[in-house]
């Protein structure tokens, strides 16, 4: 990722932390990271623990900020949230939820994805 595009990124989730604690969730990770995968935010919606991945675009070009969260960037946050979870004593209910940025506009998708079983 070049350096300007990684300064975007971690705005679009600075961003996206501030939009989600006004809706009352608490931040428990930031920046996620295992072989294979990255969890954007880890939060907790109440007993729910929730991945979020945090998309920006400037526009709705190839299917936009939402759009771009693929079936295989599914795959990897999936693989990210297994492994997070394998180390809690106690796993709590969990969700996916993406936060698409797109020409300025914050869209919070929740449920956005399911994990297979």
């Amino acid at each position: 990722m070049q350096k300007g595009s990684a300064n975007k990124g971690a705005a679009a989730e600075d961003r996206a932390l501030a939009h989600l604690e006004r809706q009352g969730l608490r931040a428990v990770a930031r920046n996620w990271r295992v072989r294979g995968g990255e969890i954007d935010l880890i939060m907790r919606d109440g007993p729910v623990l929730v991945f979020v991945e945090v998309r920006a675009r400037g526009g709705a070009a190839f299917g936009g900020a939402a759009g771009s969260v693929t079936s295989t960037k599914q795959a990897r946050l999936i693989h990210a949230a297994r492994l997070y979870l394998s180390g809690l004593v106690t796993v709590p209910p969990c969700r996916f939820d993406v936060v698409a940025e797109q020409a300025g506009q914050l869209t919070w998708l929740r449920d956005a994805f399911q994990a297979p079983e």
